[in-house]
Protein backbone atom coordinates (compact mmCIF):
# COMPACT_ATOMS: atom_id res chain seq x y z
CA UNK A 1 0.00 0.00 0.00
CA UNK A 2 1.31 3.46 -0.88
CA UNK A 3 2.40 5.68 1.95
CA UNK A 4 -0.51 7.94 2.93
CA UNK A 5 -0.27 11.71 2.67
CA UNK A 6 -0.58 11.92 6.45
CA UNK A 7 2.22 9.45 7.10
CA UNK A 8 4.43 11.06 4.46
CA UNK A 9 4.04 14.53 5.91
CA UNK A 10 4.72 13.31 9.41
CA UNK A 11 7.80 11.43 8.28
CA UNK A 12 9.13 14.47 6.47
CA UNK A 13 8.45 16.70 9.46
CA UNK A 14 10.11 14.34 11.91
CA UNK A 15 6.94 13.12 13.55
CA UNK A 16 5.65 16.50 14.73
CA UNK A 17 1.94 16.81 15.47
CA UNK A 18 -0.07 19.86 14.49
CA UNK A 19 -3.50 20.97 15.56
CA UNK A 20 -5.16 24.27 14.84
CA UNK A 21 -6.79 26.39 12.19
CA UNK A 22 -4.68 26.92 9.09
CA UNK A 23 -2.29 24.07 9.91
CA UNK A 24 -0.63 22.44 6.93
CA UNK A 25 1.21 19.59 8.62
CA UNK A 26 -0.95 16.64 9.59
CA UNK A 27 -0.53 15.01 13.01
CA UNK A 28 -0.38 11.34 13.76
CA UNK A 29 -3.44 9.89 15.45
CA UNK A 30 -2.93 9.64 19.21
CA UNK A 31 -4.33 6.84 21.36
CA UNK A 32 -2.93 8.19 24.58
CA UNK A 33 -4.98 8.50 27.74
CA UNK A 34 -4.67 11.45 30.06
CA UNK A 35 -1.43 10.21 31.57
CA UNK A 36 1.63 12.47 31.85
CA UNK A 37 3.43 11.90 28.54
CA UNK A 38 5.46 14.99 27.83
CA UNK A 39 8.51 16.65 26.38
CA UNK A 40 11.02 18.11 28.81
CA UNK A 41 11.69 21.81 28.92
CA UNK A 42 15.17 22.93 29.82
CA UNK A 43 15.50 25.68 32.44
CA UNK A 44 17.00 27.96 29.80
CA UNK A 45 13.80 27.71 27.75
CA UNK A 46 11.78 29.35 30.50
CA UNK A 47 12.15 33.14 30.54
CA UNK A 48 11.83 35.07 33.78
CA UNK A 49 8.35 35.92 34.93
CA UNK A 50 6.78 38.56 32.73
CA UNK A 51 5.52 41.93 33.88
CA UNK A 52 2.06 40.57 34.53
CA UNK A 53 3.52 38.26 37.18
CA UNK A 54 5.55 40.88 39.00
CA UNK A 55 4.55 41.95 42.51
CA UNK A 56 3.46 45.33 41.20
CA UNK A 57 1.05 43.69 38.79
CA UNK A 58 -0.60 41.08 40.98
CA UNK A 59 -3.83 42.98 41.42
CA UNK A 60 -6.92 41.90 39.51
CA UNK A 61 -6.39 44.20 36.56
CA UNK A 62 -6.12 42.52 33.15
CA UNK A 63 -6.44 43.45 29.48
CA UNK A 64 -9.95 42.03 29.51
CA UNK A 65 -11.27 43.92 32.53
CA UNK A 66 -11.39 40.79 34.69
CA UNK A 67 -11.43 42.08 38.22
CA UNK A 68 -14.05 40.18 40.16
CA UNK A 69 -14.24 36.70 41.58
CA UNK A 70 -17.77 36.50 40.18
CA UNK A 71 -18.30 35.87 36.43
CA UNK A 72 -19.31 39.14 34.79
CA UNK A 73 -22.88 39.53 33.66
CA UNK A 74 -24.15 36.70 35.88
CA UNK A 75 -26.18 37.52 39.00
CA UNK A 76 -25.21 35.67 42.13
CA UNK A 77 -27.79 33.06 43.06
CA UNK A 78 -28.69 32.49 46.68
CA UNK A 79 -27.32 29.15 47.89
CA UNK A 80 -29.89 26.44 48.51
CA UNK A 81 -29.86 23.31 50.59
CA UNK A 82 -30.22 21.22 47.40
CA UNK A 83 -27.40 22.85 45.40
CA UNK A 84 -23.90 23.00 46.93
CA UNK A 85 -22.24 26.38 46.61
CA UNK A 86 -19.27 26.30 44.24
CA UNK A 87 -16.00 27.60 45.64
CA UNK A 88 -15.31 31.19 44.62
CA UNK A 89 -13.25 31.69 41.50
CA UNK A 90 -9.71 32.71 42.46
CA UNK A 91 -8.68 36.19 41.45
CA UNK A 92 -5.92 36.91 38.98
CA UNK A 93 -3.66 38.08 41.81
CA UNK A 94 -4.28 34.91 43.81
CA UNK A 95 -3.45 32.66 40.87
CA UNK A 96 -0.31 34.63 39.99
CA UNK A 97 0.87 34.45 43.60
CA UNK A 98 0.15 30.73 43.82
CA UNK A 99 2.48 29.87 40.93
CA UNK A 100 5.10 32.62 41.20
CA UNK A 101 8.60 31.22 40.83
CA UNK A 102 7.52 27.81 39.51
CA UNK A 103 8.94 26.71 36.17
CA UNK A 104 7.12 24.27 33.87
CA UNK A 105 8.67 20.86 33.28
CA UNK A 106 6.51 19.62 30.40
CA UNK A 107 5.07 21.02 27.17
CA UNK A 108 2.83 19.47 24.55
CA UNK A 109 -0.59 18.04 23.81
CA UNK A 110 -0.39 14.91 25.97
CA UNK A 111 0.78 16.00 29.41
CA UNK A 112 -0.56 15.72 32.92
CA UNK A 113 -3.91 17.45 33.25
CA UNK A 114 -5.01 16.93 29.64
CA UNK A 115 -7.84 14.46 29.02
CA UNK A 116 -7.09 12.73 25.72
CA UNK A 117 -9.75 10.02 25.68
CA UNK A 118 -13.01 8.97 27.31
CA UNK A 119 -13.02 6.94 30.54
CA UNK A 120 -11.75 3.36 30.41
CA UNK A 121 -14.42 0.98 29.13
CA UNK A 122 -16.46 3.72 27.44
CA UNK A 123 -17.41 2.56 23.93
CA UNK A 124 -18.85 5.83 22.66
CA UNK A 125 -17.04 8.48 20.61
CA UNK A 126 -17.01 12.21 21.38
CA UNK A 127 -16.97 14.51 18.36
CA UNK A 128 -15.55 17.94 19.19
CA UNK A 129 -15.41 20.91 16.81
CA UNK A 130 -13.29 24.04 17.30
CA UNK A 131 -14.15 27.54 16.06
CA UNK A 132 -10.92 29.51 16.32
CA UNK A 133 -11.94 33.05 15.32
CA UNK A 134 -9.75 35.95 14.23
CA UNK A 135 -6.95 34.96 11.84
CA UNK A 136 -7.91 31.32 12.50
CA UNK A 137 -11.21 31.90 10.75
CA UNK A 138 -14.61 33.36 11.68
CA UNK A 139 -16.55 31.21 9.22
CA UNK A 140 -19.44 28.91 10.12
CA UNK A 141 -19.84 25.45 8.58
CA UNK A 142 -23.64 25.27 8.50
CA UNK A 143 -23.56 22.07 6.42
CA UNK A 144 -21.65 20.29 9.17
CA UNK A 145 -23.95 21.43 11.97
CA UNK A 146 -27.09 20.70 9.92
CA UNK A 147 -25.84 17.17 9.30
CA UNK A 148 -25.28 16.58 13.02
CA UNK A 149 -28.78 17.84 13.74
CA UNK A 150 -30.37 15.72 11.02
CA UNK A 151 -28.73 12.56 12.36
CA UNK A 152 -29.19 13.44 16.04
CA UNK A 153 -25.43 13.31 16.64
CA UNK A 154 -24.34 15.23 19.76
CA UNK A 155 -21.08 17.15 19.88
CA UNK A 156 -19.02 19.50 22.02
CA UNK A 157 -18.28 22.84 20.33
CA UNK A 158 -15.19 24.76 21.47
CA UNK A 159 -15.80 28.42 20.62
CA UNK A 160 -13.24 31.23 20.78
CA UNK A 161 -14.34 34.64 22.06
CA UNK A 162 -13.56 36.32 18.74
CA UNK A 163 -15.65 33.77 16.84
CA UNK A 164 -18.56 34.36 19.20
CA UNK A 165 -18.32 38.12 18.66
CA UNK A 166 -18.32 37.60 14.88
CA UNK A 167 -21.29 35.18 14.94
CA UNK A 168 -23.69 36.29 17.68
CA UNK A 169 -26.87 34.96 16.05
CA UNK A 170 -25.30 31.62 15.22
CA UNK A 171 -23.98 31.38 18.76
CA UNK A 172 -27.49 31.87 20.15
CA UNK A 173 -28.80 29.07 17.92
CA UNK A 174 -26.05 26.67 18.95
CA UNK A 175 -26.38 27.52 22.64
CA UNK A 176 -30.12 26.80 22.50
CA UNK A 177 -29.59 23.39 20.86
CA UNK A 178 -29.68 20.57 23.47
CA UNK A 179 -27.70 18.36 21.11
CA UNK A 180 -24.61 20.51 21.61
CA UNK A 181 -22.61 21.80 24.54
CA UNK A 182 -20.35 24.84 24.39
CA UNK A 183 -16.73 24.66 25.52
CA UNK A 184 -14.16 27.39 26.11
CA UNK A 185 -11.65 27.80 23.25
CA UNK A 186 -9.89 30.76 24.79
CA UNK A 187 -10.05 34.51 24.49
CA UNK A 188 -7.59 35.13 21.64
CA UNK A 189 -6.73 31.51 20.68
CA UNK A 190 -3.26 31.17 22.19
CA UNK A 191 -1.24 28.11 23.22
CA UNK A 192 -1.26 27.97 27.01
CA UNK A 193 2.19 28.55 28.50
CA UNK A 194 3.58 30.38 31.50
CA UNK A 195 6.97 30.65 29.80
CA UNK A 196 6.17 32.19 26.42
CA UNK A 197 6.18 28.95 24.40
CA UNK A 198 4.63 29.04 20.91
CA UNK A 199 3.21 26.36 18.63
CA UNK A 200 3.06 26.40 14.81
CA UNK A 201 3.94 30.07 14.68
CA UNK A 202 1.21 31.10 17.12
CA UNK A 203 2.63 32.93 20.13
CA UNK A 204 1.59 31.46 23.44
CA UNK A 205 0.75 33.15 26.68
CA UNK A 206 3.86 34.41 28.43
CA UNK A 207 3.04 34.28 32.14
CA UNK A 208 0.62 32.94 34.72
CA UNK A 209 -1.36 36.17 34.48
CA UNK A 210 -1.70 35.81 30.73
CA UNK A 211 -2.83 32.18 31.13
CA UNK A 212 -5.50 33.45 33.51
CA UNK A 213 -6.63 36.08 30.99
CA UNK A 214 -6.81 33.59 28.13
CA UNK A 215 -9.00 31.21 30.11
CA UNK A 216 -11.12 33.56 32.17
CA UNK A 217 -11.79 36.20 29.51
CA UNK A 218 -13.84 33.77 27.43
CA UNK A 219 -15.14 31.85 30.45
CA UNK A 220 -16.79 35.02 31.75
CA UNK A 221 -18.19 35.78 28.30
CA UNK A 222 -19.68 32.30 28.05
CA UNK A 223 -21.02 32.42 31.59
CA UNK A 224 -22.79 35.68 30.84
CA UNK A 225 -24.28 34.32 27.63
CA UNK A 226 -25.16 30.82 28.80
CA UNK A 227 -26.03 31.51 32.42
CA UNK A 228 -23.51 28.88 33.58
CA UNK A 229 -19.73 28.49 33.33
CA UNK A 230 -18.17 26.22 30.70
CA UNK A 231 -16.93 22.86 31.96
CA UNK A 232 -14.24 22.20 29.36
CA UNK A 233 -11.34 24.21 27.96
CA UNK A 234 -9.19 23.70 24.88
CA UNK A 235 -6.44 26.15 24.02
CA UNK A 236 -5.47 27.42 20.61
CA UNK A 237 -3.32 24.64 19.02
CA UNK A 238 -4.19 22.35 21.98
CA UNK A 239 -0.72 22.91 23.46
CA UNK A 240 -0.04 23.43 27.18
CA UNK A 241 2.64 23.34 29.80
CA UNK A 242 2.06 21.59 33.11
CA UNK A 243 1.71 24.81 35.11
CA UNK A 244 -0.93 26.13 32.70
CA UNK A 245 -3.03 22.98 33.02
CA UNK A 246 -2.98 23.42 36.80
CA UNK A 247 -4.22 26.99 36.40
CA UNK A 248 -7.11 25.77 34.23
CA UNK A 249 -8.06 23.25 36.91
CA UNK A 250 -7.91 25.95 39.60
CA UNK A 251 -10.37 27.94 37.50
CA UNK A 252 -12.87 25.08 37.53
CA UNK A 253 -12.46 23.80 33.97
CA UNK A 254 -11.15 20.55 32.55
CA UNK A 255 -8.63 20.53 29.70
CA UNK A 256 -9.96 18.54 26.74
CA UNK A 257 -7.35 17.09 24.43
CA UNK A 258 -8.03 14.54 21.74
CA UNK A 259 -7.34 10.98 20.63
CA UNK A 260 -7.87 11.42 16.88
CA UNK A 261 -7.08 14.53 14.83
CA UNK A 262 -9.97 14.33 12.40
CA UNK A 263 -9.16 17.13 9.98
CA UNK A 264 -5.50 18.11 10.50
CA UNK A 265 -6.30 21.63 11.64
CA UNK A 266 -8.96 22.05 8.91
CA UNK A 267 -6.42 21.23 6.17
CA UNK A 268 -7.36 17.68 5.17
CA UNK A 269 -9.36 16.68 2.12
CA UNK A 270 -12.81 15.15 2.51
CA UNK A 271 -11.38 11.69 1.83
CA UNK A 272 -8.73 12.10 4.50
CA UNK A 273 -11.27 13.35 7.05
CA UNK A 274 -13.55 10.40 6.26
CA UNK A 275 -10.65 7.99 6.83
CA UNK A 276 -9.64 9.54 10.14
CA UNK A 277 -13.14 9.83 11.61
CA UNK A 278 -14.34 6.44 10.35
CA UNK A 279 -11.33 4.70 11.91
CA UNK A 280 -11.63 6.40 15.31
CA UNK A 281 -11.73 3.62 17.91
CA UNK A 282 -14.37 3.45 20.64
CA UNK A 283 -13.54 5.75 23.53
CA UNK A 284 -11.98 8.38 21.27
CA UNK A 285 -12.21 12.14 21.48
CA UNK A 286 -12.12 13.40 17.88
CA UNK A 287 -11.04 16.97 17.12
CA UNK A 288 -12.21 18.76 13.97
CA UNK A 289 -13.15 22.33 13.04
CA UNK A 290 -16.46 24.05 12.33
CA UNK A 291 -15.18 27.43 11.15
CA UNK A 292 -13.97 26.54 7.64
CA UNK A 293 -17.00 26.06 5.39
CA UNK A 294 -16.06 24.76 1.98
CA UNK A 295 -13.19 22.68 3.35
CA UNK A 296 -12.94 18.93 3.72
CA UNK A 297 -14.30 18.66 7.26
CA UNK A 298 -18.06 18.64 6.60
CA UNK A 299 -18.07 16.25 3.61
CA UNK A 300 -15.61 13.98 5.38
CA UNK A 301 -17.72 13.79 8.55
CA UNK A 302 -20.86 13.31 6.45
CA UNK A 303 -19.19 10.36 4.72
CA UNK A 304 -17.87 8.75 7.92
CA UNK A 305 -20.58 9.06 10.56
CA UNK A 306 -23.46 7.09 8.95
CA UNK A 307 -21.31 3.97 8.74
CA UNK A 308 -20.35 4.31 12.40
CA UNK A 309 -24.00 4.75 13.37
CA UNK A 310 -24.98 1.70 11.32
CA UNK A 311 -22.32 -0.30 13.16
CA UNK A 312 -23.85 0.70 16.49
CA UNK A 313 -21.42 3.44 17.48
CA UNK A 314 -22.83 5.88 20.05
CA UNK A 315 -21.83 9.54 20.06
CA UNK A 316 -21.70 11.68 23.21
CA UNK A 317 -20.93 15.16 24.42
CA UNK A 318 -17.95 15.30 26.74
CA UNK A 319 -20.15 16.14 29.71
CA UNK A 320 -22.21 12.99 29.13
CA UNK A 321 -19.32 10.78 30.22
CA UNK A 322 -16.74 13.03 31.91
Amino acid sequence: MALSRRALLVAVAGGGALVGCGSRRVPERSGVTSSPISASISPSASPPAGPSDSPAATDTASPFGISSTEPSGTPSAAPSAETPTAPPEPTRAEVVARYRGLAPSAWGMEIAGVTTRLPAGERATALTFDACGGPGGNGYDADLIDFLRAHDVPATLFLNARWIDANPDVFDELAAEPLFEIGNHGTVHRPLSVAGRSAYGIAGTGSVGEVYDEVVGNAHKLTGLLGRPPRFFRSGTAHYDDIATRVVADLGERVAGFTVNGDGGATMSAAEVREEVASAPPGSIVICHMNHPGGGTAPGVVAAVPGLLAAGRRFVRLSDVL
